[in-house]
């Protein structure tokens, strides 16, 4: 057979739109969310404000002090708690930073609720939710550290082993190998060392069913420098693509982000976060619920039932901008329920925190919330990014039901925050006159039961801003 060109004519959905626009909204914080939808109902006519139509709360819900979702969801997530406690709810008057009668979290409430998250802030706190070694942990804070505000490290791999001299001596090997965990990190595409790894990292977390992916892949890996002189025909022939696979392909490309990291980091210190959820108790059942509002959107009926009698373009106009309001409301609701999945998960897993504060917030990683709500892990943590929940203890970002967690004699975990807590405590109560050195503090937790270094206590302490003992000491 004679080899021969066959052009052959097809259809092919790519959903790069609808997916990124989904994405987008996930990650977004209330406040933004507000001005985003503000965009949309400005931009198109065929979506509109309507009024709430009078549903009730669920029953025994504070009103959050400044809403910011759509509407309050109907089902309640629930947990039941221990016999014996107390079935009524307190009112939102008598809600603070420490509320329900547990210890005092050693945080100022307007610097939690100000506090801005950068991309080494989100980094590090992804890579110590993650079972590493002490070794690769220190590894990690380096890589960590070298990332720049795009997204990108740009230091060499030999330079960080230097930097890691003398304390760790490791190869770059070693180094590449907790590199490629880091790369699995939300935002995708961060940790990359040029254009071409970052945009293979972002189609590599796509699904495996997204159609392109496999082509856009070629062209990041073969063609990228040569992609703008090239065009979709010159793209097919060097590829051996089809028009429409490199049209496709193309068009993946070029909905990636070049510089993921510029994800984060965008909010000001003085910006005041609004609670996205609700989080109470009632009947001795731990309940959650988006924060709703009387406001919510609607399609603009006045303009849809102009369809039908307009004119062939202003038809195709309108029906346009009808899909685009239909979408965006269907990515609405898919984030107010992911949200809401993944918060009920929380309740479940972090009852304890809620009732009796800190020291008993339990080890909890994002893999195993993903695995329990049967979302990606990447996805669970743009759900709960720059996402805080109103309490019986104060408005708390989501991500303070994470914590990491260190190995018990009773073959149990305690979480890193645990640990502080119970640091914080034997030091409010110590001897003024004979404070304890880092050394007691170790002593006293492993009789307990919580194995931990000094140098561990003495981490935590100075993450605390507590001073060493001998600065402690009070004759008074």
């Amino acid at each position: 057979m004679k080899p021969r060109l066959q052009t052959s004519l097809g259809q092919q959905l790519v959903l790069t739109p609808q997916l990124r626009q989904a994405l987008h909204l996930l990650q977004l914080s209330s406040l933004e969310l507000e001005q985003e939808i503000a965009i949309a109902v400005e931009s198109n006519p065929l979506l509109d404000w309507a009024e709430g139509d009078g549903a009730e709360a669920p029953e025994g819900m504070p009103e959050p002090p400044a809403p910011a979702e759509a509407a309050p969801a109907e089902e309640p997530a629930a947990e039941a708690d221990a016999p014996g406690l107390d079935d009524g709810w307190e009112p939102p008057d008598t809600w603070g930073a420490t509320g329900g009668g547990g210890e005092d979290d050693g945080l100022d409430p307007m610097d939690r609720l100000t506090r801005t998250e950068s991309l080494h802030d989100h980094l590090s706190w992804q890579l110590h939710l993650t079972r590493l070694s002490p070794q690769d942990l220190r590894i990690g804070t380096a890589i960590v550290d070298a990332i720049d505000d795009d997204g990108y490290l740009r230091e060499p791999l030999a330079g960080i082993a230097e930097a890691l001299l003398p304390d760790v001596r490791v190869g770059e090997d070693e180094i590449a190998t907790v590199l490629h965990q880091i790369q699995r990190f939300d935002p995708p595409g961060v940790g990359a060392r040029d254009l071409r790894e970052c945009l293979a990292l972002q189609l590599h977390a796509l699904p495996a069913d997204t159609p392109c992916r496999a082509q856009a892949l070629r062209v990041v890996e073969e063609a990228l420098e040569r992609l703008p002189k090239l065009g979709v025909d010159g793209l097919a022939a060097e590829l051996g693509l089809s028009a429409d696979a490199a049209a496709g392909a193309m068009q993946l490309v070029r909905s990636l982000d070049p510089r993921p990291g510029s994800q984060l980091g965008g909010m000001s210190a003085d910006t005041y976060v609004t609670p996205d959820c609700v989080i109470w108790r009632h009947n001795g059942m731990w309940r959650a619920a988006l924060a709703g509002s009387n406001t919510r959107l609607t399609i603009h009926r006045g303009y849809e039932g102009m369809i039908q009698h307009a004119s062939s373009s202003d038809a195709s106009y309108l029906r346009g901008r009808l899909q685009e309001a239909r979408w965006l409301l269907k990515h609405l609701e898919a984030r107010g329920d992911t949200l809401l999945k993944v918060v009920r998960c929380l309740i479940r897993q972090q009852s304890g925190f809620l009732e009796f504060g800190e020291q008993a917030l339990r080890p909890l990683t994002l893999r195993e919330v993903a695995a329990e709500v049967g979302l990606h892990e990447s996805t669970v943590s743009r759900a709960i990014s720059r996402k805080y929940a109103m309490t019986p203890r104060g408005t708390l970002a989501l991500r303070s039901f994470f914590a990491s967690g260190i190995g018990t004699e009773g073959g149990g975990e305690a979480s890193s925050t645990a640990i502080q807590s119970m640091i914080r405590r034997l030091i409010d109560e110590e001897n003024p006159r004979k404070p304890l050195s880092d050394a007691k503090l170790a002593d006293t937790l492993k009789a307990s039961g919580v194995p931990v270094a000094r140098r561990t206590v003495a981490k935590y302490r100075e993450a605390m801003n507590i001073p060493a003992s001998h600065e402690r000491v009070r004759m008074a």
